[in-house]
């Protein structure tokens, strides 16, 4: 924490090539805080019960450990080119991990998956679930609220790295700040509903057939699928998204940033999710809520956080409350996963390429709000499979280069190559 919070300024400045770690840090968390910390936690507490939501905790704290090795390996193997610019990512430390035709295979695989998982798909699920929030809270088409963020982003999109960064570092601490402060209010309002909402989430975890009914196997299957799935989503943790942030900041020595990380997932899971969780299950779920005997009709994942919060904060203001936070939450994460694609686009067809990207992102933002809600997420952990993999296996072959750097944290960092 104070790493992170150290030298905090809420002006940046403007950073020679390369962001501050702060910058790099919040950049990250734009990513991180997206649609999956709420519309996400709701899917998996309704296909997995509240007992997904412990599964999503030990994910998360597995997951730090995994993000600190991404941080690391970014900072490590990362370009800084004659004119300042850094590049850095999941396809340097692929290349480093396997120095022959496989590598260079490998970290093209990657490069197309993300740019399709994050680039595209992913930022259709989060104009998606922007464009059904702001319907439900002020009955405007989804389609408008669609085209609205599309030009809103191509704006920041044509402005460059410095522009996300910039953005991303007012718009992340605030929003955060003020999605916690409504949900400790309501929870303050719900007091007397919190014990059984913890009782829900741990006995849910190994006994979820009580809720999802079937058999207890094939129930206890789903709540782990779900909870690591829309767990994954939401910190990203071995996804390969982040670590193109992280490679960007200046710091003494990878595991300075590798330590930022870990805040990263911390803040996104245990803070924001878990917020999202017990707003939910405290109104929907305990004291014989409305989803107390499992799923119920005209209740989705779309829905349900406006829902618990209009349970307590009356109809209109817990929607629109809900719509805001998740405008500001989804566009911040398009902001940045727009940013991430477009370093790998530059990877694969060179700096001109990055102007076609960007337009086909801006489509695709357009078009995620005219879709189906379940299509888009189906698609979109689909891709993000994809780009696990890669990531994976580079972070297994270079696990020894991550220990190195644990353990010379002390000491000052070599040169960077060119």
């Amino acid at each position: 924490m104070r790493r992170v919070f150290g030298g905090f300024s809420m002006r940046g400045g403007r950073q020679k090539g390369g962001l501050s770690s702060f910058q790099a840090l919040t950049t990250a968390i734009a990513a991180q805080v997206g649609t999956g910390n709420i519309i996400g936690s709701c899917s998996a507490i309704l296909v997995g019960g509240p007992g997904a939501i412990f599964w999503m905790w030990i994910i998360a704290f597995f997951g730090m450990s995994t993000i600190y090795a991404e941080a690391v390996l970014a900072q490590e193997t990362r370009v800084v080119h004659a004119d300042g610019t850094v590049s850095g990512g999941p396809v340097y430390y692929i290349k480093r991990a396997f120095q022959n035709k496989f590598g260079t295979f490998l970290a093209g695989f990657f490069a197309v998956a993300i740019t399709l998982a994050l680039g595209f798909i992913g930022c259709m699920v989060q104009s998606n679930s922007i464009g059904q929030t702001c319907g439900n809270a002020f009955g405007i088409p989804p389609w408008i609220i669609g085209a609205v963020v599309a030009v809103a982003s191509a704006f920041v999109f044509l402005g460059g790295v410095q522009r996300v960064a910039s953005v991303t570092e007012k718009l992340v601490p605030i929003m955060a700040v003020l999605y916690l402060l409504g949900g400790l209010v309501l929870l303050l309002l719900r007091l007397p509903y919190l014990p059984e909402t913890f009782g829900m989430i741990f006995k849910y975890a190994f006994f979820p057939n009580a809720i999802l009914g079937g058999g207890l196997g094939y129930a206890l299957k789903t709540a782990i699928s779900q909870g690591v799935k829309r767990g994954l989503f939401s910190n990203e943790a071995g996804m390969g998204s982040t670590p193109h942030a992280h490679a960007m900041a200046k710091v003494k020595t990878p595991h300075e940033q590798g330590v930022v990380a870990m805040i990263g997932v911390f803040i996104d899971t245990f803070l924001v999710l878990t917020m999202t969780a017990l707003v939910v299950i405290s109104t929907l779920y305990a004291g014989n809520g409305p989803l107390a005997g499992g799923a119920a009709e005209g209740i989705d994942q779309s829905n349900m956080a406006q829902l618990a919060f209009s349970s307590v904060f009356g109809e209109g203001l817990g929607s629109i409350f809900v719509a805001v936070c998740l405008l500001f939450f989804a566009f911040s994460t398009i902001l940045s996963w727009n940013f991430f694609g477009k370093l790998n686009v530059a990877y694969l067809f060179g700096k001109r390429a990055t102007a076609v990207y960007s337009v086909l992102g801006v489509v695709f933002i357009f078009l995620g709000s005219c879709l189906s809600n379940d299509l888009v997420w189906s698609l979109s952990d689909l891709f993000n499979q994809l780009m696990v993999l890669p990531n994976a296996l580079a972070l297994l072959a270079l696990s020894s280069l991550v220990v190195k750097a644990a353990r010379r944290r002390t000491t000052k960092t070599p040169a960077s190559h060119h």
